[in-house]
């Protein structure tokens, strides 16, 4: 499965999000598409568009995040939210065609991901 990863560049996406996904075996399963690694310079339309599965990381609130979310959506497009236990998700989320899951810890979040993508798969 084709996986997009978004998330707002205002915290710090790389130890809290990315390493614990490119160290799990979500990486090694999965074509993972984590837009800021190595400064990747791509069109996200495109790339959503390609996806299977677009996870989006909402525990901080984000204009250019909102919009992947909306583009997503519009394309018919598998969308999971997830978040961190004790943040304050956005209360757009509740308007989007998405299933949306909170988490404890970097171990809770990649187990609940893989669980949903069994689910999606089905």
């Amino acid at each position: 499965m084709k996986i997009y990863i978004g998330h707002a560049k205002q915290w710090d996406y790389e130890n809290n999000l990315y390493n614990p996904i490119l160290k799990s075996k979500l990486n090694k399963e999965h074509e993972i598409i984590l837009p800021h690694l190595n400064d990747r310079n791509f069109n996200t339309k495109d790339v959503i568009a390609k996806s299977d599965l677009f996870i989006a990381e909402v525990s901080k609130p984000s204009l250019g995040l909102g919009i992947e979310i909306g583009r997503a959506e519009q394309m018919g497009k598998k969308i999971l939210c997830i978040y961190k236990k004790g943040e304050k998700v956005s209360s757009s989320i509740k308007y989007v065609d998405a299933i949306l899951i909170e988490y404890n810890d970097e171990k809770d979040m990649i187990d609940k991901i893989k669980k949903e993508i069994e689910n999606i798969s089905k």
